[in-house]
């Protein structure tokens, strides 16, 4: 059944988010006010994969949830930007890498009972070392892992963005990744692969 919406006020509002609280009718049954968060800003983020390297992933801290893991290129889709823009600016801007060109992958709602922020996701088949990332504060780490250690990456918890984790899973489950290169046994610690540092140039 679609639930009756009859108004909408904002209790707070910013360029990042807005926080509302709606008066929802459910059919037949009540009528009560439920908090909406309403993100002006949709967010995009690309897998990059390489069938040598692996995937282009940033190791980062979110003081949000006080966690470390393993996280694709993403950001905020600016106002006049196409979300495929978007995508390909994000790699650049965190990675100082330029992605090949990107394919969609899908486009969803990660918490849709509570907010109305969408989440675009692409593909790209290599890319192009151009620089240092434009904002060094983005990550502590940039590497190239290989498909079987994102496997087990994702199997050990260490992948807990969710758009990072739903994009990687959406690439696997549809076989976007067939043919990476083996790992051979040796696994990433979360600071170097076969004994380099995880900078991305390696």
């Amino acid at each position: 059944m679609r639930w009756t919406v009859h108004s909408e006020r904002a209790i707070y509002d910013s360029r990042w988010v807005r926080l509302a609280l709606a008066d929802v009718e459910v059919p037949g049954l009540r009528r009560f006010d439920h908090h909406v968060l309403r993100m002006p800003l949709p967010a995009a983020g690309t897998v990059v994969h390489d069938p040598d390297r692996g995937l282009l992933l940033l190791y980062r801290h979110r003081f949000i949830t006080d966690t470390w893991g393993w996280e694709v290129p993403a950001g905020a889709v600016e106002p006049g930007e196409t979300p495929e823009q978007g995508a390909a600016r994000e790699v650049v801007e965190e990675t100082g890498w330029r992605p090949g060109p990107l394919r969609a992958l899908t486009t969803y709602h990660p918490s849709n009972g509570i907010a109305d922020q969408r989440f675009h996701l692409f593909l790209a088949e290599g890319a192009t070392h151009v620089g240092a990332p434009t904002d060094p504060s983005e990550s502590e780490q940039i590497a190239w892992v290989p498909l079987p250690e994102v496997r087990r990456i994702v199997s050990r918890g260490e992948m807990r963005d969710g758009l990072s984790l739903t994009a990687v899973l959406y690439a696997l489950a549809l076989g976007q990744l067939d043919g990476a290169g083996e790992l051979d046994g040796r696994e990433l610690d979360g600071r170097e692969l076969d004994g380099r540092e995880l900078d991305g140039r390696a």
